[in-house]
């Protein structure tokens, strides 16, 4: 996730946190974790985006772990810090 977000944004910041462990026994949770992840990310790539733009951006940047597992991102987007 990090290496394509990484390609696809060139970050100024990017940090991606596992917080499976936090949602244990909720919906999605499985053993193992790496199912809730936390990402904040500043790229001049989201300039004149909107919020929901920047967010759609980096959950089709990331479909691929969706579609194989990944049940939950918390997204914090932003063009600057």
């Amino acid at each position: 996730m990090i290496t394509k977000l990484e390609a696809a944004f060139k970050p100024q910041l990017l940090e991606v946190t596992d917080e499976s462990e936090s949602h244990r026994g909720h919906g999605g949770w499985r053993e193992g974790g790496e199912t809730h992840f936390r990402i904040k990310i500043i790229s001049t790539a989201f300039e004149g985006m909107s919020r929901v733009a920047m967010h759609r951006a980096v959950n089709e940047c990331v479909a691929e772990e969706i579609a194989n597992g990944v049940h939950a991102l918390a997204i914090e987007a932003k063009s600057h810090s």
